[in-house]
């Protein structure tokens, strides 16, 4: 019974690293690779589009905001403004 426990932890916590790691995205249904490196793993993110009239007047929250992928070989940031799918 022990090693069945061990075993079915260290499976969990490889999914949970691979679920929330740095993985596969689509966007508008064409496979995202790296504009720098043409790699194809990447993190995902979020940037807030700030406005000048919305921060003169205090209200940064209500700006929207953009979706990020980041290279995970090169660093390079990818910006979206649509919703992206991630894939693996």
């Amino acid at each position: 019974m022990p090693n069945e426990a061990k075993r079915f932890f260290k499976l969990f916590a490889k999914n949970i690293k691979e679920s929330t790691g740095p993985g596969y995205y689509q966007a508008n249904g064409i496979y995202v690779t790296c504009v720098h490196c043409q790699y194809d793993k990447f993190e995902h993110g979020y940037a807030q589009l700030n406005t000048a009239f919305l921060s003169f007047l205090n209200l940064d929250f209500a700006n929207r905001s953009a979706n990020t992928l980041t290279c995970h070989r090169c660093g390079y940031i990818h910006w979206f403004n649509k919703d992206i799918k991630r894939m693996r």
